[in-house]
């Protein structure tokens, strides 16, 4: 059975700061030594990033320190940031969630299942009974969570909307991500922590998939899924649970290892579905940094402004985890098109390296 993304939403925390500004402050913060600085000054001006939002302000020069710089310094211990996450991602998952019944004709008592997505946070009850209570959804709606799964996560949660939706015709998902990924900056001089304050940031996403097609464009049907692990970069991407929040790694590396692993992923997915790279007209990279879609890009020989909703999501938001790859789709979806239908092609990366895509057709 088919399945359609009818509406996608996207939210931002209200704190906006400019990646110049991050960079100055960032200097002040970490420290190091002389070639630390330049490095850093290096890292950012080579992001592609120009600004990002968070759910504090303590990183601006005159911040409120609510969390950061309060007394446990540059590093509060994880409880902190985690009661952080709690206040503030409740927030965001009920906003998105707002913003998509108010898009859609449906009623609240439609939504049949709830999918809630995230790696940078825990609690119970979560967000999906968040969700429930300030919508009036049915307390019988299915729900899950997909948690800890990294930048690719929500590719599996459009996966299991689908399965829902084949599984029960009369199906209305929504699915929901937030991540606050600066609630885990690493206040130290060291590569992997660097990489990661510069291109990390915060934001919501969320959609609903019916299996009922929309009256009216623009929409995209969600018509297969592929996933792989890489041979190699295990320890390249990963995220593990310290006294002082999460730690993040994200190495250099990771262009270079997902470079050498798209044509052995996407051959598959092409003969499997019958088409060839040409047949694939708009282009949903999840941008985790500039010099993975630079990457991305050579490797596939892509013309220069395939990527540019990828390049867009990212100067302006930066990479949100999980949630990104939302804000890229839609960036698409709102793009006037000069055919329809337009294969597209989904792709995102996290821990593993685990390679996760989403082929859809877009209609307008």
């Amino acid at each position: 059975m088919q399945s359609y993304i009818h509406h996608i939403q996207t939210a931002v925390p209200e704190f906006k700061y400019s990646q110049d500004e991050l960079r100055d402050r960032m200097k002040e913060i970490v420290g190091g030594s002389e070639k630390d600085q330049r490095l850093l000054h290096h890292i950012y001006g080579r992001s592609g990033i120009q600004s990002r939002y968070s759910v504090v302000n303590d990183f601006k020069s005159k911040g409120s320190f609510e969390l950061f710089f309060n007394g446990e310094g540059a590093s509060p211990g994880t409880k902190s940031r985690n009661d952080t996450y709690i206040n503030k991602a409740r927030q965001l998952y009920t906003k998105v969630a707002h913003k998509l019944m108010d898009a859609s004709d449906l009623d609240a008592t439609d939504i049949t299942h709830l999918i809630t997505v995230s790696c940078t946070g825990f609690y119970a009850p979560g967000p999906d009974f968040d969700i429930i209570r300030s919508l009036g959804l049915r307390s019988s709606t299915e729900r899950y969570h997909l948690g800890f799964m990294g930048c690719y996560a929500v590719i599996p949660a459009l996966k299991l909307a689908h399965q829902l939706c084949a599984a029960n015709e009369n199906a209305n998902v929504m699915v929901v991500s937030v991540e606050l990924c600066t609630l885990h900056f690493q206040a130290r001089p060291v590569l992997d922590d660097m990489i990661s304050a510069s291109v990390f940031a915060d934001g919501g996403s969320g959609a609903i998939i019916s299996g009922k097609q929309p009256d009216s464009g623009p929409y995209y049907s969600l018509d297969g899924f592929e996933a792989a692990i890489m041979d190699k970069g295990e320890e390249d991407m990963a995220w593990s649970i310290g006294d002082q929040g999460f730690n993040m790694t994200l190495s250099s590396y990771v262009p270079e290892i997902l470079g050498n692993g798209l044509a052995p992923f996407l051959n598959p997915i092409f003969d499997k579905y019958s088409l060839s790279q040409s047949d694939i007209d708009l282009w949903g990279i999840h941008p985790g940094g500039r010099a993975i879609l630079d990457k991305v890009e050579k490797t596939l020989s892509l013309r220069d402004d395939a990527l540019q909703a990828s390049r867009t999501v990212l100067s302006k938001f930066g990479n949100m985890s999980s949630a990104t790859i939302l804000f890229v789709l839609k960036q698409l979806l709102s793009e006037p098109s000069e055919s329809t239908p337009q294969k597209t092609l989904a792709m995102a990366f996290g821990p593993g390296l685990t390679i996760e895509s989403a082929l859809l057709t877009k209609y307008s």
